[in-house]
């Protein structure tokens, strides 16, 4: 299949941490605990562990398999495998697309909200606080009539800038940098939390199952927060497929990015439910857990300004590796199908964002028409994506990869014509083409039927 002239990853460490920054975001460290506390703790954790590795490792190597075999962006993609100007496959690209525009959109509604905490914790603004006005604190600024706005409008050109320098001077040159800091922080954050009088009740929660809380409300929620958190199902890991060299395994990036994924998950939880515990916070106290938790607890420690400060800084940097991978889906997809400068991409991405991000955002105000019963805008993008759109396109991707591309060709690509050990790589065939399709279709299915 003839290469286009187009930017790439340098190398693989660039691969891993521009695809972890992808993977290792809020899903991570906001969503994942506030998923954790609602769904039974230790049991949502042992379904979760198994469906991102049982499904959503396999659904990941798929994306770059597309990815990597086309040279494109999702919507091109399935085109350019299939040799036709048009294919019903396409549809998956769109999905893709769409889902990573409005993933996007909501995301930078909590991108704004780190960004404002930042500037909270900088001015010290929960010292000598009680819970109770903490919590005041976040329902005041998330109803607040222009702060919100304003933050989530920063942070969505900080994004902006980082996706126009490219993929090896912006995406991957970052990820670099910032990756490292996140992990640092979070062990950091780790160690801190693990003093805590409740660290024993928080992680006997966040660690010892009680199987009789596995539910189908518990499998989709677990299914919806791998997708969401392995960045699978939503483009940007076929975006990111098509700048991996020929030479470069794919398979052991995906598990290495996996791997990374499931520890940042854990360490989230292992830094949220010892303090959540400690100060009599409910688990499945969903936004709370860190915007309010979190504050209260580190003011009351020694050092509680530092660390503070630290947390913020951690969301922040996970929340704009993801927004750039986000970003880049539409960009990619732009400059490729319009044929128009990355620049100029960026900002139309941009713009078409925060059009939507900002109802997002207003939606949370208690005055707002712009809530449906007692959801929010964000609240119904959220559930749209996670719940329907992703496990509809992680679905259709297993079984475009498994039966429509072809054996020969998938494991082509998968050996890197040959000269890597087939090994494992017929197993990852097996579960791409019967195991992962069965169980998302259940799942799904279930989903559909509540």
């Amino acid at each position: 299949m003839a290469e286009q002239k187009r930017d790439g990853f340098s190398s693989k460490l660039g691969i891993i941490v521009a695809t972890a920054g992808s993977a290792l975001g809020l899903g991570n460290i906001y969503r994942f605990p506030c998923e954790a506390g609602t769904n039974g703790g230790g049991a949502f954790l042992i379904v979760y562990l198994g469906i991102a590795l049982l499904i959503g490792t396999p659904l990941m190597i798929s994306e770059f398999v597309i990815g990597r075999r086309a040279r494109s962006n999702p919507l091109s993609a399935f085109r350019r495998l299939e040799g036709k100007t048009s294919s019903i496959w396409s549809i998956i690209g769109y999905l893709g697309v769409v889902c990573a525009f409005l993933i996007l959109a909501f995301y930078t509604t909590v991108a704004g909200w780190t960004l404002g905490y930042l500037g909270k914790a900088a001015a010290n603004q929960f010292a000598g606080q009680n819970l109770a006005q903490i919590q005041q604190q976040f329902a005041d600024f998330t109803g607040h009539a222009w702060l919100p706005l304003f933050c989530q409008m920063v942070f969505l050109a900080l994004t902006a800038m980082v996706v126009m320098r490219g993929v090896k001077n912006g995406i991957e040159r970052y990820s670099k940098i910032l990756m490292p800091m996140l992990l640092l922080i979070m062990l950091v954050l780790c160690i801190k939390s693990l003093t805590l009088s409740g660290a024993g009740e928080g992680l006997r929660f966040f660690f010892w199952p009680d199987f009789s809380k596995i539910t189908g409300r518990v499998l989709i929620s677990a299914l919806g927060q791998s997708f969401f958190s392995l960045s699978v199902g939503m483009g940007a890991l076929i975006t990111y497929g098509s700048y991996i060299g020929r030479n470069d395994n794919m398979v052991s990036s995906a598990v290495g990015v996996t791997l990374a994924d499931t520890l940042v998950a854990v360490l989230a939880g292992v830094i949220i439910f010892p303090a959540a515990f400690t100060f009599g916070i409910r688990p499945e106290a969903g936004a709370s857990l860190a915007f309010t938790t979190l504050p209260m607890v580190f003011q009351q420690m020694a050092g509680g300004y530092i660390f503070c400060l630290l947390f913020f800084v951690l969301l922040v940097i996970a929340t704009l590796t993801s927004t750039i991978s986000l970003l880049e889906v539409i960009v990619a997809t732009l400059t490729e199908e319009l044929r128009i400068t990355r620049g100029r991409a960026a900002i139309v991405g941009t713009i078409g964002t925060a059009i939507i991000g900002v109802l997002a955002t207003l939606s949370f105000r208690p005055d707002s028409p712009l809530r449906l019963g007692n959801n929010t805008v964000f609240d119904l993008l959220d559930h749209l994506t996670a719940l329907y759109l992703m496990p509809l396109g992680g679905l259709l991707i297993v079984l475009f990869v498994g039966w429509r591309m072809g054996r020969t060709n998938v494991l082509d690509e998968l050996t890197n014509s040959d000269s890597l050990p087939l090994g494992l790589r017929r197993g990852i065939v097996f579960v791409v083409r019967y195991l992962a399709p069965v169980a998302i279709a259940i799942i799904f299915v279930s989903q559909l039927m509540e």
